[in-house]
């Protein structure tokens, strides 16, 4: 069963939000420190001013309600999506899956230009996330990928689509194309969704290991928190928005690609606040934790040596991803059917709000091909 939804913030709630928000203490920090010990105090404070004083939660309501969202029971699990239909003659249905600490509205500013180019737009939260509903168990992306295929071709009667994802969304999107190929086109990659337990190739591959093992040593210690104690984390941060906040923030700094910006003018301060809200205005900050573990109890992201998704695959390799450095062509050949790269000229691990001209340009372009080619085979 599918009802429309709408996002519905009370006055009451929002000021009951802020209170607490205005109520946190904010600790010293050591002089000079900056992001280099984690979320920059002087930032997080005018990130709170920001918030208390001058975001307009109403107009952020207004453009979360822009796009025709709906909920879907589908095996036990309540499931909030965007559904943008386009104008054009038979468009092609393309599932777009955010990440964490990302959501749904990460796509926000690549909706328009995919629409008018012919796509029919499916925009999901995942499990536990934003409007969806928190699951009795983690929930990883195996079984995720399960939901969102029985979403396209079930729920929605596509009986076959496209599939992009970064972050979670590129994992979820490989385990679609892994699992459940039937309905699949193609699907396009700007993250590393299946890792290949082989050996490195050459020499290209050995040094993304050793830039890819230090990225992980320096900036994946919330990783191995959130997949082994996410609870913990979770009370932790539990009425405390502004700590929440700090969380979350530290890892768009810490993931993007500055070299285009400081944060603030990269993604804009209430663009970034409203991403946080999609949080706190729906107590998902904890259960959004339980994916990271669900990923331990599906078996991790690693396949087989000879294991491959053959689902012909698209992968954008954005330079300035902090956090999962781009792997080199050879790499990604060896867990999936690769038949269009790209490697733009800037654009970090939050793809779509980074650089959205650079985004839908690519999605567009490897659509054509692998729609194309599949259609005519």
């Amino acid at each position: 069963m599918v009802k429309a939804f709408a996002v519905e913030w009370s006055e009451r709630e929002v000021e009951a939000l802020k209170a607490r928000l205005a109520a946190c203490p904010l600790p010293p920090a050591p002089q000079g420190s900056g992001w280099a010990l984690g979320c920059d105090r002087d930032f997080l404070e005018r990130f709170r001013d920001r918030w208390l004083n001058g975001y307009d939660w109403r107009a952020a309501m207004r453009d979360l309600n822009r796009y025709p969202q709906f909920i879907a029971e589908i095996d036990g699990q309540t499931i909030h999506f965007v559904h943008i239909e386009s104008a054009v003659a038979d468009a092609r249905p393309l599932l777009l899956t955010h990440g964490w600490p990302g959501s749904h509205y990460e796509f926000w500013s690549v909706i328009e230009p995919l629409s008018a180019a012919g796509f029919d737009l499916v925009i999901p939260s995942l499990p536990g996330y934003a409007f969806s509903g928190k699951p009795d168990q983690p929930i990883g992306p195996k079984r995720t990928a399960a939901l969102w295929d029985r979403l396209m071709r079930e729920v929605l009667g596509y009986p076959h689509y496209l599939a992009q994802g970064g972050d979670w969304g590129a994992t979820v999107t490989s385990q679609i194309g892994l699992n459940h190929p039937e309905g699949l086109r193609g699907i396009h990659l700007n993250m590393l969704g299946l890792r290949s337990t082989e050996p490195p190739q050459n020499e290209a591959e050995i040094a993304w290991m050793a830039k890819s093992g230090a990225a992980q040593q320096m900036l994946g210690g919330y990783s191995a928190l959130q997949m082994v104690k996410p609870l913990s984390l979770g009370w932790l941060g539990a009425g405390n928005p502004l700590g929440q906040a700090a969380w979350i923030l530290e890892r768009f700094h810490d993931w993007a690609d500055l070299s285009q910006g400081h944060l603030e003018t990269l993604f804009g301060l209430d663009h970034l606040i409203t991403n946080v809200m999609l949080y706190m205005m729906t107590d998902s900050f904890t259960s959004s934790l339980w994916f990271y573990h669900g990923l331990i109890r599906e078996g991790g992201i690693n396949v087989a040596a000879g294991q491959r998704c053959e689902v012909p695959t698209g992968f954008a390799a954005f330079p300035g991803d902090a956090l999962m450095p781009p792997p080199p062509r050879s790499r990604v050949e060896l867990c999936f059917n690769l038949v269009h790269w790209t490697e733009p000229g800037m654009g970090g691990h939050f793809a779509a709000m980074e650089a959205p001209q650079a985004f839908a340009a690519d999605v567009i372009k490897w659509a054509d091909k692998v729609w194309l080619t599949e259609t005519h085979a």
